[in-house]
């Protein structure tokens, strides 16, 4: 019976004696052509003479068991017999049952219709290997393979499983030669190296090959830096990794499921050169593994070692013994083929002894068909099936390869793969003792708030690039815009609402503002108590009183404008704003431009006439100023009706360079051009008056409102040219609400103070701590002030 040698499949660590020199083997019928291995590194050794025997059974009852056999020495490569399952076996409908061919090939039901296996095709190894590696967590490995049958169809395999889960890259796949050159390993180690990211190697290699890139990755000194996952063929062998432990721990590998056989020990053991006669290979075994020589009939003679056998050894006694692995596939296999002619002969010939007409000749199609019917439990207590190619399930064990300080090196096992993995991540151990998974990723996980720029061609690798701006991480490969109202989060995996700022009270830039406005609207009020208690003495009638007090009333309103200018914005507020914010500059500068108007009205017409203008009175002084302040009244009032004031939250007006510092501002829905509308009427007259200052520059030196009217003037025009440059020129600046509205209200103060210092202050100071001069004067003849001095004009010396 043609066998695998045990290098294919070892028992783990702790079985028997793995690894240590030769074992026996009881002979029994020869099998077909079709039981040989398609699996890696069949070793020949001597050639042996095949002899026709007759089937039968063991002596004593049990059916023939797997040859067993243990070798030191370089794997050859495998050699698959073309009758396996082919075009012979299809022509002569015989039937065939493996137990230990694993090629995936074998599973075509068009070219191999007749074979069967009790063994799991590599392609379910295949399979628990990309399992394995997925939930490792790895995503970019390399592969190895032993040029040959086995290990280039099981690397193809892989191949084809992980483009399938996807998830899963291979960076490198590269081929180990049958002959390699000296140098080949180390050449190799360095073709690995290229991809240093990729640390899992998926191994389907010849235990010879194994122990060789071992030995190559020790040169290379990079212990510790590969992660070998290893098929089968590595199994839990100690000979590949023996005196390269370091480089070997961690390993992880895989064994078909199977299990030692009560009572073959103890058969296996007795078997002797007596009672085993019927066996032709056995004397050529009992030679070879007991190193003697069994005299035989026509030896040349000097050809005799000088150890004779002599029939007294006994296997596991004078020879090492360990239970070959595939035993219990062996016996699987003939209980197979007996199971499914039992059941065809209960079904074609029910009740008949021997065989019937309908069984005789065998039918190898439907014999087929029984056999892959059957279902049993086998000698290791598991199940035996076939799927609709002949195939076993596939189950395997698990093991790595640990190395501790509380015990020798050897192989634990951690899980198990029967179509899905049991892995125990908890018991596994990787170099120096780390409990910890080692990568092996092409990209190391993007941070929060990164996205994957995936490499073209490579699924597997990506660049990490930041969700910049106002963009959040929507997936694990976009970044997408914040709502308008929104700004990311301080991980940028989400948007949060944008925090609604307004200008508060507590604000340093409101402080400076309103402490002005406070200490101008104080000043204002003092000085309209001092005239209304005051209001008939010569000063104050000179001054003209009605329009000084609709002066002071527009003084008063311009500061009033700060505190709502300040207040948080609400439909009132926002109300106030549009009727205030240019009505006291429009009752202000009106009530200056009938001043300055009148002031040179008269002394024009004083070069022309003796008669006096029209409309110098106080009351017509009155109107016309409260004329012009209605205009501005009138068109505020207009705007409020037509759109109605509202609040609004202004989310581009607060945004920032770094998100983490935008804010969304709470104003009133007025634009910045709005605002300016708003003033622009008040501007104009100011403008206008600045220009009648201008013209009566030469009223004469005694005519004392002209000239503090003009300097007043004069201010206001500079306040205001400063003012507009700064307001529109901070329009895109961080921290546009706080100058914009700091400018505006400082700029209205200053507008008010001016006029307030130049024109009443020295009133003031003249009604309460200079009182002899508030006196009447005698007053000038036309012709000497060329105008008559109406009330408004100083009294002459």
């Amino acid at each position: 019976m043609a066998a695998r040698s045990s290098q294919d499949w070892e028992q783990p660590a702790g079985r028997g004696r793995a690894g240590q020199g030769r074992s026996a083997a009881v002979p029994g019928p020869p099998a077909p052509p079709a039981a040989a291995s398609s699996g890696p590194g069949l070793k020949r050794g001597r050639r042996r003479k095949r002899r026709q025997v007759p089937p039968g059974l063991c002596s004593d009852g049990l059916f023939p068991p797997a040859v067993l056999r243990q070798r030191q020495q370089a794997p050859q490569p495998h050699i698959q017999t073309p009758a396996l399952g082919g075009p012979s076996a299809a022509r002569s409908q015989i039937p065939q049952i493996s137990y230990a061919s694993t090629a995936p090939e074998l599973s075509d039901n068009t070219r191999y219709e007749y074979f069967s296996r009790v063994v799991p095709p590599d392609s379910y190894q295949a399979q628990a290997m990309v399992d394995i590696v997925q939930a490792l967590g790895w995503n970019y490995v390399s592969t190895l393979a032993s040029e040959g049958n086995y290990g280039e169809s099981g690397v193809e395999a892989f191949g084809q499983i992980s483009r399938e889960a996807g998830g899963l890259c291979i960076a490198q796949s590269i081929k180990i030669p049958r002959e390699p050159k000296p140098g080949e390993f180390d050449k190799l180690i360095k073709r690995l190296m290229e991809t240093p990211n990729a640390r899992g190697i998926i191994l389907f290699a010849n235990e010879d090959d194994i122990k060789r890139v071992l030995e190559a990755a020790a040169r290379a000194n990079l212990t510790g830096h590969f992660l070998w996952v290893g098929s089968d063929s590595w199994g839990a062998k100690t000979a590949p990794v023996l005196g390269h432990e370091d480089v070997a721990e961690g390993a992880v590998t895989i064994l078909p499921k199977r299990t030692p056989i009560e009572g073959f020990d103890q058969y296996f053991t007795s078997r002797s050169l007596e009672n085993n006669r019927r066996n032709i290979w056995f004397a050529e075994f009992w030679e070879d593994d007991f190193s003697c020589k069994l005299t035989r009939p026509g030896s040349a003679p000097g050809s005799e070692p000088a150890r004779k056998c002599t029939g007294a050894e006994r296997i596991g006694q004078d020879s090492p013994y360990e239970q070959e692995g595939k035993v219990q596939f062996v016996i699987d296999a003939v209980y197979a083929m007996a199971h499914g002619l039992h059941t065809m002969h209960q079904a074609l010939c029910p009740g008949a002894p021997g065989l019937c007409p309908l069984m005789d000749p065998l039918d190898g199609h439907d014999l087929l068909q029984f056999i892959r019917a059957v279902s049993f439990n086998g000698s290791a207590g598991t199940p035996v099936t076939f799927n609709e190619n002949g195939d076993a399930p596939g189950r395997y064990d698990i093991f790595q390869y640990q190395v501790t300080n509380a015990s020798t090196p050897g192989y634990r096992a951690i899980g198990t793969w029967t179509e899905t993995l049991r892995l125990n991540l908890e018991d596994m151990q990787w170099s120096g003792g780390s409990r910890a998974i080692p990568p092996s990723l092409c990209s190391l996980p993007c941070g929060p708030g990164e996205r994957k720029a995936l490499v073209k061609g490579v699924p597997c690798c990506w660049h990490c690039e930041l969700c910049d701006g106002y963009r959040y991480q929507a997936d694990e490969s976009t970044c997408l815009p914040c709502p308008y109202d929104q700004r990311p989060s301080h991980n940028r995996t989400s948007c949060e609402p944008t925090p609604v700022v307004t200008l508060g009270w507590g604000s340093p830039w409101a402080a400076v503002p309103v402490a002005l406005a406070v200490v101008g609207m104080g000043a204002t009020l003092f000085v309209l108590v001092t005239f209304v208690r005051h209001n008939d003495t010569p000063v104050v009638r000179a001054s003209g009183r009605e329009l000084s007090y609709l002066l002071l009333a527009g003084i008063l309103l311009v500061y009033l404008a700060t505190f709502l200018l300040v207040a948080e914005p609400q439909a009132s507020v926002c109300a106030g704003r549009r009727l205030l914010l240019g009505q006291g500059l429009a009752v202000t500068y009106a009530a200056l431009l009938t001043k300055t108007n009148r002031i040179y009205r008269i002394f024009e017409r004083g070069k022309k006439s003796v008669t006096p203008p029209r409309f110098i009175s106080p009351r017509s002084q009155l109107v016309i100023a409260g004329g012009l302040s209605l205009v501005q009244a009138a068109g505020a009032l207009a705007w409020v009706a037509a759109s109605p004031p509202h609040a609004v939250v202004d989310f581009a007006r607060g945004r920032h360079g770094d998100p983490r510092e935008a804010r969304a501002v709470l104003r009133c829905d007025m634009s910045d051009l709005s605002i300016l509308g708003c003033l622009a009427y008040g501007l104009g007259l100011m403008a206008t008056g600045t220009i009648y200052a201008v013209k009566a520059r030469g009223v004469p030196e005694a005519f004392n409102e002209a000239k503090p009217v003009g300097f007043a003037m004069y201010t206001t025009c500079v306040v205001w040219l400063a003012f507009v440059p700064i307001f529109f020129g901070t329009a895109q600046a961080e921290e546009k609400l706080y100058v914009q509205t700091a400018t505006l209200t400082v700029s209205l103060s200053l507008s008010a103070s001016v006029p307030l210092g130049l024109l009443f202050l020295p009133k003031v100071h003249v009604v309460l701590l200079r009182p002899e001069l508030n006196v009447a004067k005698r007053k000038r003849s036309l012709k000497t002030a060329t105008s008559p001095a109406p009330e408004g004009q100083a009294p002459p010396p």
